[in-house]
């Protein structure tokens, strides 16, 4: 039955994921924190990932910006990795409350890229990677960051799916080696991940044919409700463990 559960929440965030750039993470993550911990729901987590931003770049493969994708990926991969190492070093109760907290700061933050809007440049891109690369590696999902990184920068509908993907993809391979190299991904956590991750794959490809019909404000609305319930789900799991 946790399986099921499991599977259903990651074809509904791949589903979600694949309408509005991000998510996947901050929805599921809660649910395998609580199944396996949080230190074991980390590289799960990293695995399925891949398979989900691996899925968004077959579903818009055309649609890549490889100049934006190279900017944001070249410092974001060493960025990953050493945030990734940082996430190994710190105490599991510590990680859940990191990324509870983190989670739920994103909201005004989100609102507050929103308000300045910025045109951003290839450096940009490449600033904004390398320090969201290095959260990357230490939070579940830096999504509420990087999607608006990609949105001022020019990118939208399908071309921001796909480069948004493309480029966090590296980050996330870069995280889950960086795993597997001190012990923290085992045979077991990934085949656990690739469970989740096939969920997700799937949902992206449902996701496809709503992409064009999505409005502005319901992708907001969709973003802080999401953000929001993961982060005081992981605070609770924190406070009550």
């Amino acid at each position: 039955m946790n399986l099921l559960f499991i599977l259903a929440v990651g074809l509904l965030a791949g589903t979600i994921s694949g309408i509005v750039g991000t998510g996947s993470s901050i929805m599921l993550m809660p649910v395998l924190v609580y199944q396996y911990g949080p230190k074991q729901a980390v590289p799960i987590m990293a695995i399925a990932a891949v398979m989900a931003n691996f899925s968004r770049i077959l579903a818009w493969w055309r649609e890549v910006d490889w100049r934006a994708c190279a900017a944001y990926s070249i410092p974001g991969i060493p960025a990953a990795a050493l945030g990734a190492r940082t996430l190994l070093a710190l105490p599991s109760h510590a990680v859940d409350i990191a990324i509870g907290v983190f989670l739920i700061a994103m909201v005004p933050v989100r609102h507050w890229l929103a308000r300045h809007q910025l045109k951003l440049s290839l450096w940009h891109l490449a600033i904004g990677g390398a320090a969201i690369g290095y959260l990357t590696g230490i939070v579940v999902s830096t999504g509420p960051l990087s999607v608006p990184l990609f949105l001022f920068y020019g990118l939208t509908k399908g071309a921001f799916l796909a480069t948004e993907a493309a480029s966090s993809l590296g980050l996330y391979v870069s995280k889950s080696v960086t795993f597997e190299r001190f012990g923290a991904l085992t045979s077991d956590i990934a085949l656990q991940g690739l469970i989740a991750g096939a969920s997700l794959m799937s949902g992206a490809f449902i996701a496809r044919r709503f992409v064009l019909r999505l409005e502005p404000d319901v992708f907001r609305l969709v973003m802080d409700a999401i953000m929001l319930a993961a982060g005081l789900s992981l605070l609770w799991t924190a406070a009550t463990s």
